[in-house]
């Protein structure tokens, strides 16, 4: 490779819980609590000099028709609604219909991202997005090649550039919800120094691909970071916006990446409020009292050698799953437990063995926690090294201005807030023979979650949206 200077490569990519990517060019994005990924202009507001050079739409969804905006004739809704709602359930199955298998192979990734990442967070509460940071490390090895690009492709469990770009614009539609009801978006741009020439076809190639927005403008200056800060922003309905903050291009800055997730759903059967009372939950360091919501209805009540599960339905079809560790034990031995695991991954729960539909005593604490994960580490422990080392990394697909490009910083961070309504989250990343335990003795179990626990945020399909370790929760009252 050429020397002709070191310059660094900033790679940002922001997520799910919770790493909503949405473009801000074609469409309206989430903002404030209520959130939305489609509609509006892909231009950062505040965007000054800055230009967009290659930018993506968002698909059209029929919106979820509401009961009380029509008008009833003799007790009956109007056949108009019944249409809307027809309307709807058909753009919802369209934009889910992707191809059989679309997320075979994934479990490899899954599996050593979250144990890595969830372990190495900073924080007693950690959230990580595994969708967040596949799609941007599907994006990293598109701006990549040799041996900096096989090393990601390994990571995600692919041969081809060719597989994880079909994989990744699967993964993308499967994932997009903008109707009304629940929003569950991925938003990515890149944001690259107006003195450096690129390559416009990867720059269209991500762009067509996986949504992505590109823009150019001047590194270091405050208002180029400003853009970037609210790009995020926009993105994840303001939930990161102390993390965001802080983020910052200096001039040597070649490229920052940008990726998000963001997604709010209500619960399919919601916590009565008039049920949520104060309790005590054990933490790490000693006992604390936090509101619990509480619910008795129905359930299945899931098991293993060190674990019991319950699961929520969200009106997405998605789900949150409690898994609540044995006495004794951590949540993060627990994520070291190769059943567990298992479980976790499983997209279909409910061919799972130790399972039992019973009534369920349910109290689950209310919480509002964030995390911020340094992702070069793990990285680097996860086989991804080229990259971070400008003496040998390839980003020749990206631009042949300058060689001795590297990745300064990945960073991940996530947000997940859950009340009696449903839950909240966002991320991003800057560029995440069975022995079964004793039947539960009677058909009514108590699973009271008041000691450190391990939740998981599921897609439609069973996909690990967000996962994180709980082991002191913060109010989201």
């Amino acid at each position: 490779m050429r020397k002709t200077g070191t310059f660094k490569k900033l790679l940002a990519a922001f997520l799910a819980a919770c790493c909503c990517v949405s473009l801000a060019a074609c469409g309206e994005t989430p903002t404030g609590d209520a959130g939305s990924g489609s509609g509006g202009n892909d231009q950062p507001s505040g965007a000054g000099s800055a230009r967009a050079v290659a930018l993506a739409s968002y698909p059209e969804m029929a919106p979820y028709p509401d009961e009380n905006d029509y008008i009833k004739t003799n007790g009956e809704i109007k056949d108009s609604f019944n249409d809307a709602y027809k309307a709807w359930v058909a753009s919802m199955r369209a934009q889910r219909d992707q191809p059989e298998g679309y997320a075979d192979g994934l479990d490899g990734f899954f599996m050593s991202s979250i144990r890595k990442f969830l372990k190495d967070g900073d924080s007693g509460n950690t959230v990580y997005s595994p969708l967040n940071v596949y799609m941007a490390l599907a994006m990293l090895a598109e701006v990549t090649d040799g041996e900096s690009r096989a090393q990601v492709l390994g990571l995600l469990g692919a041969d081809s550039i060719e597989a994880v770009r079909e994989q990744a614009g699967s993964l993308w539609n499967a994932n997009y919800r903008d109707d009304g009801l629940v929003t569950s978006v991925l938003a990515s741009s890149l944001w690259m120094n107006e003195k450096i020439n690129y390559n416009q076809s990867t720059l269209d190639t991500l762009a067509a691909d996986y949504h992505a927005s590109s823009f150019s403008g001047e590194m270091g200056s405050a208002e180029y970071d400003r853009m970037l800060q609210e790009w995020i922003n926009e993105q994840t309905g303001g939930l990161l916006e102390q993390q965001a903050s802080g983020l910052e291009m200096d001039p040597q800055t070649i490229l920052a990446l940008a990726t998000t997730i963001y997604f709010k759903a209500p619960w399919a059967d919601k916590f009565g409020e008039q049920n949520t009372k104060p309790g005590l939950f054990e933490t790490p360091d000693g006992t604390i009292k936090t509101d619990f919501m509480h619910r008795k209805s129905p359930n299945d009540y899931f098991w293993g050698d060190s674990f019991s599960a319950v699961g929520t339905g969200l009106e997405s079809g998605g789900a949150m799953w409690f898994l609540l560790p044995d006495e004794g034990v951590s949540p993060d031995e627990l994520l070291e437990d190769g059943e567990t695991m298992e479980f976790l991954l499983l997209k279909d729960k409910y061919s799972w063995e130790n399972r039992k539909h019973l009534m369920v005593n349910m109290a689950v604490p209310k919480f509002d926690v964030s995390s911020d994960i340094d992702l070069i580490p793990g990285l680097a422990a996860l086989g991804v090294r080229n990259v971070f080392d400008y003496t040998v990394s390839d980003f020749t697909p990206l631009t042949t201005n300058e060689d001795e490009i590297y990745v300064s910083k990945a960073e991940h961070a996530a947000r997940v807030m859950i009340d009696e309504e449903g839950c909240t989250a966002a991320a991003y990343t800057v560029i995440m023979t069975k022995a079964g335990a004793a039947m539960p003795p009677n058909e009514t179990v108590d699973f009271i979650v008041d000691r450190p626990f391990v939740f998981v945020i599921t897609s439609a399909d069973g996909l690990p949206l967000f996962v994180g370790t709980m082991n002191s929760p913060v109010s989201a009252g």
